[in-house]
């Protein structure tokens, strides 16, 4: 069983990064972080460590994405509400984040999504619950 979800982000400048998701609401874990990584809570499973570029290398041989030019990954959050998702979206523009799209409403879901300062996609999403069929 997996128990928790570490994602790893490299970031040009941390402490706008820490600011960004901080004006999203999400807190920081000061015991997983330090000068050159920050550790994000997202939720109780869920935690995004931000890591300056040089420290991002030390744990892989590749180049760090230049997220401006190309994807390196799409990450999706589920939210408990469209209203969470469209407050996302307007926190995250307001802290400095772009989006590229509309919000779109497929009526069993409702998803928009922003991108944060270093070029990294975050799309938001909200599933609707489907009544349970009535028995006869």
């Amino acid at each position: 069983m997996i128990n928790q979800v570490f994602l790893n982000l490299p970031v040009a400048d941390l402490q706008r990064s820490i600011a960004f998701f901080e004006a999203l609401g999400f807190t920081q874990n000061p015991q997983f972080s330090g000068d050159s990584a920050a550790c994000i809570v997202i939720s109780d499973a869920m935690s995004v460590m931000l890591a300056t570029h040089a420290k991002f290398r030390e744990f892989t041989p590749k180049a760090v994405c230049d997220t401006h030019q190309a994807v390196e990954v799409l990450i999706s959050l589920s939210c408990d509400s469209r209203e969470r998702v469209d407050e996302l979206v307007a926190k995250a523009l307001a802290a400095g984040g772009s989006t590229y799209d509309e919000p779109e409403d497929f009526g069993f879901m409702y998803t928009h999504s922003f991108v944060d300062p270093d070029g990294h996609g975050w799309g938001l999403l909200h599933l609707v619950s489907q009544p349970a069929p009535e028995s006869a």
